[in-house]
């Protein structure tokens, strides 16, 4: 036993260590396009700063801190081992050694820390305030439903000061908990059903009151400027087919977005940009892999089950990504930006076994 936890150190080390060298070195073999939100980030051109929003609380954050102000290679070197060390107190599974998809799904997922949010970032915030969560969560120090008040109250505060779908991932959260309680035969389907609807009801009222949807409003609009630049690195676009200016298109295409970012089949047209294809493949995988252990642990009860609290969470935040990512590279960035979830989800018993 001492022995795997030993394999199992040494090979997360040794993941981290790569993904240190590609942080460090990554804005001179990147592409520009990778760096886009760092520069929003750092240069302010329009005084946007603030302590409300995420591109003015996250200039905020880099100004005051002095990250804003150095090199992207040294940013790396300070924000990649936070990052690590992250995961690092989770835990780290006594197999993970051991080469299964789920554990190269995670290697990958490592890596892309080091290529997304080792320079400055929106999620770099994100990830650190997601991680407090979920050791909330892992720790049991607390009941379940004070755990639940605690990390709700965490999100409302988020979604005020940075971003406002947590506010949403929230509510949908607690539908689907809702809706499990009815002896659905296939609950774990259902749930997620129910959220994809609830949010549709929710983007049509707010359609009703503010003249436009929500997906209209926000991926497809900004899809659209987009296009009038005639952006190079928008190829990877989230386009429904059909108009979102319509209930039924805007429906539709909140169905059709949660699809593209979770089993995103219709990206396969991309064969011939390998950085997408494989993009495609890690969601594929992933979210497959995350639908059976959300399975397993809706089999375990209700009672007590912070697990499944934090499965809810994560597939709301899956749906919710499903009306405002405006292409694939995003939909990546954003996972990882709550990579701390995924992890622990992943590996929960694990997890679970070392606190007993």
């Amino acid at each position: 036993m001492i022995l795997r936890l030993k394999k199992a150190n040494s090979t997360f080390f040794i993941i981290a260590a790569i993904g240190l060298l590609i942080a460090v070195f990554s804005s001179y073999f990147l592409p520009e396009s990778f760096f886009i939100d760092a520069y929003i980030i750092i240069l302010d051109k329009y005084n946007e700063i603030g302590l409300v929003g995420s591109y003015p609380f996250s200039m905020w954050f880099y100004k005051h801190t002095g990250l804003g102000s150095l090199s992207f290679p040294i940013v790396a070197l300070i924000q990649y081992p936070i990052l690590i060390y992250c995961l690092y107190k989770i835990g780290i599974p006594k197999n993970f050694h051991v080469v299964t998809l789920k554990n190269l799904l995670v290697y990958l997922a490592i890596i892309l820390i080091a290529v997304f949010i080792s320079v400055p970032s929106k999620e770099f915030i994100t990830f650190i305030y997601i991680t407090w969560i979920v050791l909330m969560y892992k720790n049991r120090k607390r009941k379940l439903k004070t755990v639940l008040l605690i990390s709700f109250t965490l999100l409302f505060f988020f979604a005020y000061f940075f971003r406002q779908y947590f506010a949403l991932v929230v509510l949908l959260a607690i539908s689907m908990y809702l809706v499990s309680l009815i002896n659905f035969k296939i609950k774990r389907v259902t749930t997620i059903v129910s959220a994809i609807i609830i949010v549709i009801g929710f983007s049509l009222s707010y359609g009703i009151v503010k003249g436009r949807f929500i997906s209209e409003d926000s991926r497809h609009a900004f899809n659209e400027r987009r296009i009038e630049k005639d952006s190079k690195n928008a190829n990877s676009m989230i386009r429904p087919p059909l108009d979102p200016d319509t209930w039924y298109g805007e429906s539709f295409g909140i169905v059709y977005g949660f699809f593209s970012v979770n089993l995103p089949f219709n990206g396969l047209k991309h064969f011939r940009s390998p950085q997408i294809l494989a993009f495609i493949i890690w969601q594929t995988f992933l979210i497959i892999i995350l639908f059976f252990r959300y399975k397993r642990s809706m089999k375990e009860g209700r009672n007590e089950n912070y697990e499944l609290w934090l499965f809810y969470m994560l597939f709301s935040y899956f749906v919710v990504q499903g009306v405002f990512e405006p292409d694939l590279g995003s939909a990546v960035r954003h996972k990882i930006g709550i990579l701390p979830l995924i992890y622990y989800l992943l590996y929960y018993e694990d997890f679970r076994k070392k606190l007993s």
